[in-house]
């Protein structure tokens, strides 16, 4: 079964698909109930298409860990200076902030088991 966290809301596509549907429900042309089930079908779709179709892998190192917390079966680090290498291109970031979750223990909705 493929988890469906709701991180990917907080991207550009997730926000502009938001803004969409918001736009939508304000002009009376799709109920909120309907807006939900939408933002839900995106969870599910994008999570199932990143793990299974990118393909890509890349590594990282950095110069600090900032921060780091873990609750709820999710890692949240925050680096400082950090270098990402795909083959021959590196790429060097001033801050970054790695969110982790833990796929095995999701149900469809996006929640942890408990």
């Amino acid at each position: 079964m493929i988890m469906s966290y709701q991180l990917y809301r907080n991207t550009t596509l997730g926000h502009t698909l938001q803004e969409s549907l918001d736009e939508l429900i304000q002009y009376g042309q799709i109920t909120p109930q309907l807006a939900c089930k939408v933002l839900l079908q995106f969870d599910k779709s994008i999570n199932q298409t990143l793990a299974t179709r990118v393909k890509a892998r890349l590594t990282f190192k950095a110069g600090k860990l900032n921060t780091y917390r873990f609750c709820d079966n999710v890692w949240t680090f925050m680096l400082n200076d950090v270098e990402f290498r795909e083959v021959q291109e590196i790429t060097k970031i001033d801050k970054v902030k790695i969110v982790a979750c833990d796929g095995k223990n999701v149900n469809e909705e996006g929640s942890s088991k408990k």
